[in-house]
């Protein structure tokens, strides 16, 4: 469960997050095994679940195999009851859905991620979400919640959203204002390496799972302890890297300077073929001008062979593999995930991340990456 920072809920609230959640995640369900699960008495539990009936949150099903006496009916969400956008980044694109209470994902769109400063993200996120509302020929009302990963660090004490390569920030009630006016729609606001992390916990990994990280890239990663999202005293954990090192400070802290979020490929392919480089896929890619060299064409040379871009993949790899590797000696999680984009890059990468890890940790055999 994600609520906002500094908010406290009342009993009732964490009750009907419980009761509904967990219908979400285990229906069809009873309600004494609602119950157990819950701790909650059946009176209780009976009395929640009549109010979503009624309010069509929750539908009744077929019956339950008894185990005396009359048999139970079984509970479910009520997928038409409401339905969320989620709007979300990764390296190379700014990705849309929307999705029905039980998180079936009704409709997608996937655009490129624009360039340039934090104006035209914002733009950009505007535009999705209006042509999924467009495209959903849904009653605006019906859908109840746009959610936001977005990239930089959500400081919830501050109540800001700050980048820090451009030193350009926003408070996050002026974004939030601005879509909710517009759009007529609660929205809420993360930063993006935590609702993935978040995602991962609820909607990929086996439930037994709870320590995880979530590692966008190199600059960042959500965090699960507990089977809770950990956000730190102001809402920043997860932010790595040191943002000032010199060139000597880099060398002797390795893995622990900031990157680019593409890990730095995209400057140093760019380097590589100012040196002379010339035979490269990746300048054929970037067709032949070294300034339009992104690290979409480095990582499509690395897939495809290339001696350059594998390397410097590989070289990447190895830093990302470090910071990794820190990360696990103090967190001990069961599972950490690799994604953001940089993933797609392939065994190229993520076998050299697992060889640096591997030989930079001890006493997790039983970590999976």
């Amino acid at each position: 469960m994600i609520v906002e920072f500094g908010e406290i809920l009342t009993d009732r609230e964490r009750k009907n997050f419980a009761i509904l959640d967990l219908i979400r995640r285990k229906g069809p369900i009873t309600r004494t095994e609602i119950s157990k699960e819950t701790e909650l008495n059946i009176v209780t539990v009976s009395n929640y679940i009549n109010a979503y009936i009624q309010k069509g949150l929750v539908i009744e099903g077929g019956l339950d195999v008894s185990t005396g006496g009359r048999r139970p009916v079984v509970l479910e969400l009520n997928p038409k009851a409401g339905y969320i956008i989620g709007v979300g980044l990764d390296l190379f694109s700014i990705i849309g859905i929307l999705a029905d209470l039980k998180a079936n994902v009704l409709l997608k769109i996937n655009k490129a991620r624009p360039a340039g400063a934090e104006s035209a993200l914002l733009e950009a996120l505007n535009e999705v979400i209006e042509e999924l509302i467009a495209k959903s020929d849904l009653e605006r009302s019906s859908i109840k919640g746009i959610g936001i990963g977005i990239p930089g660090i959500v400081d919830r004490k501050g109540g800001t959203i700050r980048w820090p390569q451009q030193m350009g920030s926003i408070y996050i009630s002026t974004l939030r204002n601005m879509l909710e006016q517009k759009f007529g729609i609660p929205v809420f606001i993360e930063n993006d390496a935590t609702v993935a992390a978040f995602g991962e916990r609820e909607f990929e990994l086996e439930s037994d799972v709870k320590n995880l990280i979530f590692m966008y890239s190199g600059v960042g990663c959500g965090i699960v302890i507990n089977g809770q999202i950990y956000r730190g005293s102001t809402g920043c954990a997860g932010e790595l890297g040191l943002p000032n090192l010199t060139s000597e400070e880099k060398e002797k802290w390795r893995g622990l300077a900031r990157w680019q979020a593409d890990l730095g490929l995209t400057e140093m392919a760019q380097e590589e073929i100012k040196k002379g480089k010339k035979d490269s896929k990746v300048l054929e890619l970037a067709e032949g001008d070294a300034s339009k060299i992104d690290s979409k064409a480095v990582i499509e040379a690395a897939r495809e062979g290339d001696a350059l871009a594998v390397s410097l993949v590989r070289k990447a790899g190895e830093e990302l593999g470090v910071r990794i590797a820190y990360l696990v000696q103090v967190f001990n999680p069961e599972v950490v995930v690799i994604g953001g984009g940089i993933e797609k890059a392939g065994s190229v990468l993520l076998d050299e991340i697992k060889r640096v890890v591997r030989e930079n940790i001890y006493l997790f055999d039983d970590l999976t990456l």
